[in-house]
Formats: C-alpha cells, sequence, structure tokens
C-alpha cells in the first residue's frame, strides 16, 4: 500500500500534478472525522486498483492556501485529475464506489 504524498506549497502542488500520469488529491483535516475515515480506504483501493494513481493528502488546517486555490470550503474533497488536467470532483457526500467508477475509464487509457 502506497502512502499519500505531502506537499506544502501550491506551486509544488501544480508540478507534482503536472508530472503525473493519475492523482488523486484528499484534502481534509486532522478534525475531520469522516476525512480520517476514508483516507485510508482510498489508500487501500487505490493500491489494490490503480497502482499508478499517486495520492495526495492536503491538510487544509496546516495548508490553507492550497485549500482556498482549489476552492475547498467544506471537507472532505477529492479532486481526480490525468496527466495535469482536473477530471473529477466529489466533496461532502460520496461513496468509495463513485470515487472507483470514475476513475476506472481514465485510468485505463493510460498507456
Amino acid at each position: 500500500m502506497h502512502e499519500p504524498n505531502e506537499v506544502n506549497k501550491a506551486a509544488d502542488l501544480e508540478k507534482f500534478i503536472n508530472q503525473q500520469d493519475a492523482v488523486m488529491l484528499l484534502f481534509g483535516a486532522p478534525s475531520c472525522g469522516v476525512c480520517q475515515s476514508i483516507k485510508p480506504r482510498l489508500t487501500a483501493m487505490l493500491s489494490d486498483n490503480f497502482p499508478k494513481m499517486r495520492l495526495v493528502y492536503i491538510d487544509c488546517n496546516a495548508q490553507p492556501d492550497i485549500a482556498a486555490n482549489h476552492n475547498v470550503f467544506s471537507l472532505p474533497v477529492v479532486e481526480l485529475y490525468f496527466q495535469g488536467q482536473a477530471f473529477g470532483r466529489f466533496s461532502k457526500v460520496f461513496s468509495i464506489v463513485d470515487v472507483k467508477e470514475a476513475i476506472a475509464r481514465p485510468y485505463n487509457m493510460l498507456a
């Protein structure tokens, strides 16, 4: 199982997104119980089904500028990127299955 990557600056995050074929951003906070609950489930889903996709966890308390740049004002939020392009966004109420289904088709098109 791969651990989430950490990024501390907005510029570093954009660079990371553009360098990877597939990226999932998880915006959360230590005080967000749902965020902490889905983090290991998303990590396991990526390891089991989409090993080339990189997960980046953004702690919105520690990185409010990154959260604001991505218009994150409630938690949790998941954003999906393929080849540097935003592809999907899930916020507040969503299931792991919803995220998995959104990833499957574009992920399978990666070379």
